[in-house]
Order: structure tokens, then sequence, then C-alpha cells
């Protein structure tokens, strides 16, 4: 028992600080501008979900999924980058409302209702959470786990999936403040704050681009 919180606490101290679940609720509350705090809730919740499937998947399969599709690490890294800097841009020069027109106020309503069931996956799940790094480390550590065997069978088996489980629960934890955020910024904070965290995610994605540039450079034969 002793072997597996050893394995569990190892674990949650290398992929909290990746996962980083306070980036995810500062997504949260830029995205979900207009949700009630019911819905705001069930994305938290789909999300952790989520978060606990990706890290689960990459831990028992991800190294054979990239094989499969050709997708190497260096992909991941870039895609993940212009993904996280498009809902940036969004986020720093969001579209006009039209809500103000009556004209237009039913078909709004229907677009936000529309548009609320699409946080949960992408970003708050990826590349937000479980992005390239997370998802790089945890197909890292599964191969030397797999080759140095530093645990017990038994704690192999049951240590990663406890592991994600806890850091998902512990993300559902976080990202149910957000509520109570909202409530102590008010409307015009929280908007306020959605365009930061906007520029805050372009420069994150700039920079998950030019890693993926880095890695594919190192590793083009000629370059040291």
């Amino acid at each position: 028992m002793l072997e597996l919180i050893k394995a569990i606490g190892t674990g949650l101290a290398m992929l909290l600080p990746l996962a980083n679940p306070p980036t995810t609720v500062a997504m949260l509350l830029a995205l979900s501008r207009g949700m009630t705090e019911r819905e705001r809730n069930r994305q938290a919740f789909l999300a952790s979900c989520y978060v606990f499937a990706i890290m689960t998947v990459a831990f028992y399969a991800g190294q054979a999924v990239m094989n499969v599709f050709g997708i190497s690490i260096s992909g991941l890294r870039i895609a993940g980058g212009m993904i996280v800097a498009y809902i940036g841009f969004r986020m720093l020069f969001p579209a006009e409302s039209v809500e103000h027109v009556p004209e237009a106020e039913h078909r709004a309503e229907e677009l936000r209702d529309h548009t609320k069931s699409d946080i949960a996956f992408i970003p708050l799940a990826m590349p937000t959470t479980a992005g390239p790094g997370t998802i790089a480390l945890i197909i890292s550590t599964a191969a030397a786990m797999r080759d140095e065997q530093p645990f017990t069978p038994w704690v192999m088996m049951a240590a990663p999936v406890i592991t994600f489980f806890v850091a998902s629960a512990v993300l559902l934890l976080c990202m149910r403040s957000a509520g109570t955020i909202i409530r102590l910024l008010g409307q015009s904070g929280v908007e306020a704050f959605s365009r930061l965290m906007g520029f805050v995610l372009v420069c994150m994605g700039v920079q998950f681009v030019i890693n993926g540039v880095l890695d594919i450079v190192e590793d083009f034969p000629g370059v040291s």
C-alpha cells in the first residue's frame, strides 16, 4: 500500500504542474459568459471526464495511436499551439454581438445554446489541460515504466488509473469554484479577464508552435 501511495504521489507531482488546473479555470471563466451555473458545472464535469479518458488512453495506447497515424510529439505540439492561439484570438477580438437587434434575439439564443456544448472537450480538456506537454509526459512515463519496472506489477496496473482519477477530481473541484469567482468579478470584470486570457493564450499557442519547430530542428540530421 505504501508503494501504491508513493507511485500516486509521484505521478501527481509530475502531472498537476503540467495540467495546471488554475489555467483551465481561467479558460472556463473566459468562455462561460452567459452560461447558467448549472450549465457551467455540467461543462466542468464533462471536461474532467474527458481529461481522465485522454490521460488513460495516452498512458495505455498513446504511443501506438500516434504511430498508427504517423503523429510525432512535435506535430502534437504545433497542432495544439495553433488551436490555443486560435481560441486566444477569438477571446481577444470577440465578434460583435447582434443580440440587441430584436429580429436576432431568437437566433442568438439558439446560437448560444449550440456553442455552450462545445467547450468541454475543446478547449477545456484538450489542449488546455491534457495538452501536448501532458500527453508527451504520460507517453514517455509509460514507456519508462514498461522498461524499468520500478514498482510491483499490481501497483503499475492500479497507480496510473488512480492518479488520473485524482488529477481529474482536483480539476473538477477547481472548476466548480468558477461560479464564485464570476460573482466576485462581475460581468465587466469577467469580460476584462477574458481579453487578458485571450492575449495569454495567443502567447502560449505561439510558444507551443515554437517548441514544436525547435524539436523538429533538433531532430533534423546534421543540425546540432
